[in-house]
């Protein structure tokens, strides 16, 4: 069986496993208040270049997503998204469940444009009945994005400016933040984004650790009692240590970029191959989602070849936009399996 599903189906890189194995046995203060926690904070200030970044440690993206969210509106408004945005489709109504619409603008391969954004934000305040509709209220991207896309810095800018000129916080989703970062065709660092944005998160769960996701808020502008925020969404780890071990992890010697870059790179000896078959794409992904149209009838004998693979959205009646992805732990010789399936479809 060859899993090309997600980047998550693997556990936790070995040094991770190490580092929780080594210190099972130790005694620690609760609720993230340990010191692997706070010298994994200190790390991602260092990386980030802000020494007053707020960090908090969460333990999967749906509920950080929606405690973020939650937490930064006031309760007549909603959050601003493309329509293909994680938080409009794939979060089986988290953010609604807290009684915050998602309000959702076309997406151009799966990015925002900023000034759809600010024609958006205007029109809204040039009708005469806004007060009877839901306030725009905060701003969320993601990067990569649903389709593996990347912002340019410039790209970025624009969007953060349209948020500073109508008072509108900018929320990234990280969740796969590191192949972003380690892409070839990027332009964003993660001091840009941190320079840029009011609040944004580090995937852990989607690369290399068996879960967790660092919220930081750059500027220290967290909410008031966002702890407390954190533990009404049912999100507080008591065992902090384990989200904080973690990371603590990731972010010594670089090993977090490291071992996106492994992703990125495999995920270009992914493209190649199909590329080489002849095998057209959806769009251009330089991170480790590629979306690759296929036939429905070469769909089923990749299924009897034991291949597993996410089918995205139809294409037309014979063909199937599916998504295969590579992953921190994903091998060449995976990827040189997978071209000899192909060969025999």
């Amino acid at each position: 069986m060859m899993n090309f599903a997600s980047d998550y189906t693997e556990g936790c890189h070995p040094k991770i496993l190490e580092a929780l194995s080594k210190t099972n046995l130790e005694q620690t203060t609760g609720y993230g208040t340990d010191i692997y926690t706070e010298s994994a904070k200190d790390k991602i200030r260092s990386i980030i270049g802000r020494k007053e970044a707020d960090i908090f440690f969460l333990t999967g993206g749906t509920q950080t997503n929606q405690t973020v969210i939650d937490s930064m509106l006031k309760m007549y408004e909603g959050v601003v998204s493309v329509q293909t945005g994680h938080v409009n489709v794939h979060e089986a109504g988290a953010i609604e469940f807290t009684g915050h619409k998602v309000l959702a603008l076309p997406a151009h391969e799966g990015k925002m444009d900023a000034e759809e954004l600010d024609k958006y934000v205007a029109g809204f305040y040039a009708d005469s009945d806004h007060e009877h509709m839901v306030f725009p209220g905060m701003v969320y991207i993601s990067h990569p994005t649903e389709f593996g896309t990347l912002y340019t810095k410039t790209e970025l800018k624009a969007i953060s400016e349209v948020c500073g000129k109508w008072k509108l916080p900018l929320f990234l989703d990280g969740a796969r933040l590191g192949y972003g970062l380690m892409s070839k065709d990027t332009d964003v660092t993660i001091k840009d984004i941190a320079e840029l944005t009011d609040v944004f998160y580090i995937g852990g769960t989607k690369v290399g650790a068996l879960c967790g996701e660092a919220v930081v808020f750059p500027k220290g502008n967290s909410p008031k009692h966002f702890v407390t925020m954190i533990k009404e969404h049912g999100a507080l780890l008591a065992k902090g240590r384990l989200n904080g071990i973690q990371f603590d992890t990731l972010f010594t010697d670089d090993l977090y970029f490291n071992i996106a870059k492994n992703a990125i790179e495999r995920a270009e000896e992914l493209k190649k191959i199909f590329a080489e078959r002849n095998y057209k794409f959806f769009m251009n992904s330089p991170t480790n989602q590629q979306f690759i149209i296929m036939e429905n009838s070469k769909l089923l004998k990749l299924d009897e070849e034991e291949v597993i693979y996410s089918r995205w959205e139809p294409y037309d009646e014979a063909h199937m936009v599916v998504r295969f992805c590579t992953s921190w732990a994903t091998t060449t010789e995976q990827i040189e399996k997978l071209a000899e399936v192909l060969d025999r479809l």
